[in-house]
């Protein structure tokens, strides 16, 4: 959610940046969000001025009714029981008022940083630079299912009976390859500084509404019946709402954590060959990167975070590269974003596992989450989230990269204390 005052001073960049976005049709909710904050401060003068003039008449009824004035004080009491009366509609009219213009401002996206490319979608994202040279093997690289069955891994069948489809079953040395790798993530945040953390994994809705717009809550989010409780799409959102209404001292700025959960997502995606498997499900599990920091800070911790995917992924012998997200592929609330996307030497493509965002301010407003600064003022704080590992996605590109023309996996070295000293796993067919 952005500073009301942008709308009050500057209409026009709102306006431009909704262009930007592809969203002009939100820009008769800044016109009438201007118009409702006009009669939102016309309210509160004139509310002010009534709870000032009750003031001064309680006052000179004390003074009337000490000078034995009966009839004058009843005079003056007539008339402030009147503007109590006026003064509690126009509180009703000023509460309906805010939350008519807070429902209007959650629809209005935040403002992109100046440097996204234009686009309408992700066809438009901009390839920015390359980690690690994309390998095609002189052998057939089966699909990721196939090689995962080729361990005796998977069983999307068996899922399918007991949970339908977007399920799987994770065995032997993938399922342990899985937690590996979840591990090694773990640890290698906890090394960065982060502290790491294990969230709520279901959260009320109005933390929901806090940390994402109404339309990804609609196409992401598992809802439990007939309780005010969501199922977490990504562990961000347990770790941001953690702060909701509190006022921090600036000195425990930067708050730098990492968080494992499940991760539940109601979409399944495109359909096609690339989507069966485990590409696309609707139960997952994520290691998180999360930073609250102050304003000034977002920037560069922004280009820190997505390093440190960079810095993982190429540990374990896969070669990515950074994908700058275009304006119209921006979720609302993002400033800037950034995806990490790892080669898929089967596909002779990169497809993405990470992805970094910079929301600024826009999901601290919506939470109330302040900072306290050294002369008092209170500050929205900046908030930034990135994808650390997000196995079984992320074990696809590890297959395909490590897979050896035997049919064997070799383990980096990095993995190899999580995999219990093994530095190959041999295929069960």
């Amino acid at each position: 959610m952005i500073d009301i005052k942008l709308i009050r001073e500057n209409p026009e960049l709102v306006k431009e940046n909704n262009k930007k976005k592809f969203q002009e049709h939100k820009n008769s909710l800044v016109d009438e969000v201007r118009e409702k904050d006009i009669i939102l401060r016309e309210t509160q003068t004139k509310n002010d001025a009534l709870k000032s003039e009750v003031n001064k008449m309680s006052k000179q009824i004390g003074i009337l009714m000490q000078e034995k004035k009966v009839e004058d004080a009843s005079v003056l009491k007539e008339k402030v029981a009147n503007m109590k009366s006026e003064i509690a509609t126009l509180e009703e009219k000023e509460t309906a008022l805010r939350e008519e213009i807070k429902t209007k401002m959650m629809l209005i996206p935040n403002i992109i940083a100046e440097d996204v490319p234009i686009g309408e979608d992700d066809s438009k994202n901009v390839e920015e630079a390359r980690f690690g040279d994309p390998v095609v093997p002189t052998f057939e690289i089966p699909y990721h299912s196939d090689i995962m069955a080729s361990f005796s891994g998977l069983d999307k069948e068996a899922a399918g009976r007991v949970s339908g489809n977007g399920f799987y079953y994770l065995m032997g040395d993938i399922a342990r390859l899985h937690s590996a790798v979840l591990t090694y993530a773990r640890d290698f945040m906890i090394e960065k500084g982060f502290t790491y953390c294990i969230p709520p994994f279901m959260i009320h809705g109005d933390a929901v509404d806090g940390v994402m717009s109404f339309e990804e809550k609609d196409a992401m989010m598992y809802k439990i019946e007939g309780e005010d409780l969501y199922l977490i799409g990504t562990s961000e959102h347990s770790m941001i709402a953690k702060f909701k209404d509190q006022i921090l001292k600036e000195s425990e700025l930067p708050i730098t954590m990492t968080s494992y959960s499940p991760c539940f997502r109601k979409e399944v995606g495109a359909h096609g060959i690339e989507e069966r498997g485990v590409y696309r499900i609707h139960q997952f599990e994520k290691q998180e990167m999360v930073v609250l920091c102050k304003p000034e800070e977002s920037d560069a911790w922004y280009e820190k975070m997505w390093n440190y995917s960079v810095e993982l992924f190429r540990s374990l012998d896969i070669p990515v590269r950074k994908l700058v997200c275009c304006s119209g592929d921006l979720a609302d609330l993002k400033y800037r974003s950034c995806d990490i996307e790892a080669w898929s030497p089967r596909q002779q493509k990169y497809f993405e596992v990470c992805s970094c965002s910079n929301l600024t301010d826009a999901q601290a407003r919506r939470l109330g989450i302040r900072y306290k600064k050294s002369n008092g003022e209170k500050e929205y704080a900046h908030t930034l989230n990135n994808t650390v590992i997000a196995p079984p996605r992320m074990l696809i590109a590890f297959l395909e990269n490590n897979l050896q023309e035997d049919g064997s996996v070799l383990i980096p070295r990095a993995l190899q204390p999580y995999m219990g000293g093994k530095e190959k796993l041999l295929p069960k067919e």
